[in-house]
């Protein structure tokens, strides 16, 4: 077997937790992100656009999705393994107001 031929394919679910939105923002601007904020960028052009987000999904159409309205890109948000979630966070400060 060669090399390629012994190589495994990606996991379920990394083929159905990357979903890229491509669109245009309120300057025209193409914009490309993945659902989760994670990873990102702003192109010249749809096709740029297009482009990265099949590189980026491991060229699965299927996986990306046209935005018809405005879609601005917003990578303000954290990775969730970084950073707890909310209700976490409000769990502790009730434990930290019992003690």
């Amino acid at each position: 077997m060669t090399r390629a031929q012994q190589s495994e394919p990606p996991s379920p679910d990394a083929e159905t937790s990357n979903i890229f939105l491509v669109g245009r923002d309120s300057r025209g601007h193409w914009v490309v992100q993945d659902e989760r904020g994670l990873c990102g960028g702003l192109f010249v052009d749809r096709n740029k656009a297009i482009r990265f987000a099949m590189d980026e999904t491991g060229k699965r159409p299927q996986a990306i999705k046209l935005v018809p309205g405005v879609l601005e890109l917003d990578m303000s948000r954290r990775a969730a393994a970084t950073s707890p979630p909310r209700s976490a966070d409000r769990d502790a400060a009730r434990e930290r107001r019992a003690a």
